[in-house]
């Protein structure tokens, strides 16, 4: 029919686009109702090659047959009733001689399963020999729907060639949608995959910059790859505290591209070149990239950034010696970067006694060579506004949760007794893991900095969905009332008769009166315990807006700001404490 192009249901869209993208044209269908939004599309569209067979056994044999015969993936498809289950054995033979055979079986919404309505088959769990991998196509409302889908139908269609290929399983979600009037495909995010047997492809033109999440320590020879590499193209390397990466182009951007209201040029990427694992840099989502490229032994499509378009299954160092040029010496972007950063960070004016503040003394004191671990997220955030040099950081982000940051740092100590190990952390995280004082295998070589500021702080910040609950926030959500609230004596006295060495603050002089021997590059006879009172959140938010409001253009903006983040916290009470600071 002359007036049949398209289905608008988005996700099918996707579907069609993705499998013409990646030159995928043979189509094995069965006869129904449910698929009919991807098939009716496909029927009448030239590029396709599409087969009729009534019996999905032997539609499934019969592309088993054409993937032998051509070296190509072949599509299947079938209705929402019981024809899925017939794909079973032909399904098994492609699995066990790895044929690239893609399965697209439609359905009426996860929400309809269970309640007795006809030809609702429960796709969720398969065997685990007919298909590598099995993915949803939802129904597409929203953008966030749109890139699920988008890159759950790209991980299906790499899947289906990769490691030697087999089949992949993608459930296409359906309303029935009867209007095929969409003349022409929208666009859509196509991501390819590269191995280090392919012909790498060209760097596109424009700046370029590599971000590194969590990552262990690089050696050096990794280093040098990673140097030659922005040496090469003047690039730089963005990181935090658990980047593991300390070469010659290291940019902490946290303090950049925190500030509220200010966009930096810095931050504007051609090319983004992403490695490691989670980040707890969330300022780093406000990189405006044109293009990611994700490099990674694993292989997986991690598109933290939304804009990934190639994968690289390959070592690290192997990419970037790949594309480096020997005696580059290119580095104006990276004194740009450092630039910013030092106009910045002069800039700061002075901090009220909070976790951004000891967080400032604690990057500009640490032991050269030690490890640092820092506690989610209060802890993390404040050290990565800060440079600190020849320390290894470390934080529990593959969770991402409080617990388990002192056993973690306790573990780690046992491995190296001559070394330093130091962890900063809130309140809750400390009493959270406390247990692991008490273990008797605990050396002088451990030393913990206690933010005690009365709660979980994290929820009582302005940026907090929380704080839309105002006082009440702090109930439960912030927790805030627990463990002797902010007791002189309890850490006290739990320290000491376990033997280490205790010391606390209330005041900055008193930080300041026992940082240096806390901080000391000496070993002494007992593990420490600093513990640094916090009088209020008041004090936590003030030292959060000083210090991503450094622009003196935006003063009273960031005067506004402050007045509405401490008003939504602290109520009425917080009038007297507003005015305060504004005098200042």
């Amino acid at each position: 029919m002359d007036n049949i192009y398209y289905t608008d249901e988005r996700n099918a869209q996707i579907v069609i686009s993705l499998l013409k993208a990646n030159n995928i044209r043979y189509v094995v269908t069965s006869p129904g109702t449910t698929h009919m939004c991807f098939v009716g599309s496909i029927q009448h569209d030239p590029f396709f090659k599409v087969f009729s067979c009534v019996d999905e056994r032997s539609a499934a044999y019969m592309a088993c047959g054409m993937a032998e015969e051509s070296g190509e993936p072949v599509v299947i498809t079938c209705t929402g009733a019981t024809a899925s289950r017939n794909y079973y054995s032909a399904l098994t033979e492609a699995y066990y001689r790895k044929l690239p055979i893609i399965v697209i079986t439609a359905h009426q919404g996860t929400d309809r399963i269970g309640h007795l309505l006809e030809q609702n088959i429960d796709r969720r769990r398969i065997p685990y020999d007919i298909a590598k991998l099995n993915v949803e196509a939802v129904y597409v409302k929203d953008e966030r729907d749109e890139h699920y889908c988008t890159i759950e139908v790209n991980k299906a269609i790499l899947e289906c060639k990769r490691h030697g290929g087999g089949p992949v399983h993608i459930n296409l979600f359906t309303r029935y949608s009867r209007n095929f009037m969409v003349k022409e495909l929208p666009p859509v995010q196509i991501i390819r995959r590269y191995t280090a047997f392919d012909m790498l492809p060209e760097l596109p033109a424009g700046r370029i910059a590599v971000f590194v999440g969590a990552h262990r320590l690089f050696s050096k020879k990794e280093t040098q790859a990673i140097d030659d590499f922005c040496a090469t193209h003047d690039a730089v390397v963005f990181c935090d505290h658990t980047s593991g990466y300390n070469g010659a182009y290291k940019v902490q951007s946290a303090l950049c591209l925190g500030q509220q209201f200010t966009e930096f040029d810095v931050a504007n990427i051609d090319l983004l070149i992403h490695i490691g694992e989670v980040s707890g840099d969330a300022t780093s989502r406000k990189f405006n990239c044109k293009e990611v490229w994700r490099v990674n032994c694993d292989g997986e499509i991690r598109d933290t950034f939304g804009r990934l378009s190639l994968v690289f299954e390959m070592p690290e160092r192997y990419f970037f010696e790949q594309y480096s040029q020997p005696g580059a010496e290119n580095h104006s972007y990276y004194d740009a970067c450092i630039s910013l950063y030092k106009n910045i960070i002069s800039a700061l004016p002075e901090l009220p006694l909070s976790t951004i503040w000891i967080a400032q003394q604690v990057a500009g004191g640490l032991p050269k060579g030690c490890n640092f671990h820092m506690g989610i997220w209060s802890s993390l955030r404040a050290m990565n506004y800060f440079e600190v040099s020849e320390t290894k950081g470390n934080c529990n982000v593959g969770g991402f949760g409080i617990d388990g940051c002192l056993s973690t740092m306790i573990g780690a100590s046992l491995c190296n007794p001559d070394r330093l190990y130091i962890a900063m952390l809130g309140d809750l995280a400390f009493f959270y893991d406390m247990n692991v004082l008490g273990n008797r295998h605990i050396g002088d070589n451990v030393r913990i900095i206690l933010v005690n500021n009365g709660q979980g702080n994290e929820m009582r910040y302005s940026f907090s969905p929380a704080t839309s609950l105002g006082k009440d926030g702090k109930l439960y959500m912030a927790a805030s009332g627990h463990f002797g609230r902010q007791s002189k004596s309890l850490v006290k006295h739990y320290a000491e008769d376990l033997g280490y060495e205790y010391f606390s603050a209330s005041t900055k002089e008193e930080f300041l009166k026992y940082k240096k021997h806390v901080l000391s590059e000496k070993h002494f006879d007992r593990p420490m315990i600093f513990e640094v009172f916090v009088a209020g959140e008041e004090d936590e938010e003030e030292a959060y807006q000083l210090i991503t409001s450094i622009d003196k253009d935006k003063a009273v903006v960031f005067k506004k700001n402050l007045k509405t983040a401490v008003t939504s916290i602290v109520g009425e009470k917080g009038k007297r404490f507003i005015k305060s600071i504004l005098k200042k």
